[in-house]
């Protein structure tokens, strides 16, 4: 039986669209040879199942997948714990995952050092995203504001999770090009967090 390659598209909410997505999936499709078939759906990250997420692993179970493709990691999942358990069976079934924007090779060693690192960081976003969504409930319910949300504010560049990721993926022997590109950094930003951690080291 041959088998066919896949590309998973999720978005979180019925608002929202894959069409930010499907532009380097359809170039990246356009260079394969075989089949390939295409799963989409509207729902959160926050657990791994879901339904056009289960009839694709169904088909990885019964063997008719060779890889899985995403547009970004986060697309599959926002959990440390789900997404380990995801590389660990892809590994066992010999089904391959790439991830276009974060560069992000599973067949590799350097791939799944970052899987594993891009997979924390997605957790870490997550529960902080979440802590910060209740400490603004819980300051506007003080204040006796009706909470509606956040206002806009100024986001630092680089965050401590990005800190912690750009350290074990030097440490893991991944360039610096390699750590911008998987962390959607700038190179120079990188280059001097890097810089930093080697001043570290000579001073210890």
């Amino acid at each position: 039986m041959a088998k066919c390659k896949a590309i998973y598209l999720r978005v979180s909410s019925s608002s929202q669209d894959t069409r930010s997505q499907e532009p380097d999936l359809k170039r990246w499709d356009s260079s394969q040879e075989g089949e390939t078939i295409w799963f989409r759906e509207k729902v959160s990250g926050r657990t791994m199942n879901r339904p056009a997420w289960n009839d694709l692993m169904a088909k990885v179970r019964t063997g008719e997948i060779q890889e899985i493709v995403v547009w970004r990691l986060d697309r599959l999942g926002r959990t440390a714990s789900g997404l380990t358990s995801l590389f660990d069976e892809l590994r066992s079934s010999k089904v391959n995952l790439v991830s276009i924007k974060d560069g992000l090779d599973l067949e590799t060693s350097a791939g799944r050092l970052m899987a594993n690192v891009l997979a924390s960081v997605a957790q870490y976003d997550n529960e902080v995203r979440a802590e910060r969504i209740r400490a603004g409930q819980e300051a506007a319910k003080a204040r006796g504001v009706k909470w509606g949300g956040s206002k806009p504010g100024i986001r630092k560049k680089v965050k401590a999770n990005h800190l912690r990721s750009i350290e074990v993926l030097y440490r893991g022997g991944q360039s610096t090009t390699e750590i911008s590109k998987s962390l959607n950094l700038s190179r120079p930003t990188v280059s001097k967090i890097i810089k930093e951690l080697k001043s570290n080291e000579i001073a210890k």
